[in-house]
């Protein structure tokens, strides 16, 4: 019984986070939107490693996986790379790989460091 209820809560969060999404990229149409949404969307996750050991056993399959990964779109990424190879000059395709793929690694790793920040200064 315990598998179906991660697997809802799963289902839930990426019902959620995909709406999201989708929300953002309809109002802001643009191969630079997926990128802020997967810029956003990682430094969430990070603060949410840190937060979640705190929350309900659901709360990681819902948020994290969920949510989270629903609202990320690494696949879109990968198609936008080939829209802007096509398109235009080959450096701004690279430009835009590069950047998302540190700018992920940078907020995720920004939101732990945030996270915990804020964890000290709410605990004492």
């Amino acid at each position: 019984m315990g598998q179906w209820r991660v697997l809802g809560a799963v289902s839930a969060g990426g019902v959620a986070g995909s709406l999201a999404r989708f929300g953002l990229q309809t109002w802001w149409p643009s191969v630079w939107a997926t990128l802020v949404i997967n810029v956003a969307g990682c430094v969430l996750i990070g603060m949410l490693m840190v937060v979640v050991p705190r929350m309900h056993r659901l709360a990681r399959p819902f948020l994290g996986v969920g949510v989270l990964g629903g609202f990320t779109t690494f696949s879109g990424f990968v198609v936008d790379v080939r829209f802007l190879a096509g398109e235009g000059p080959f450096w701004l395709a690279l430009v835009y790989l590069v950047g998302t793929m540190a700018g992920a690694v940078v907020a995720t790793w920004s939101g732990v460091r945030l996270a915990r920040l804020l964890a000290r200064r709410w605990a004492g």
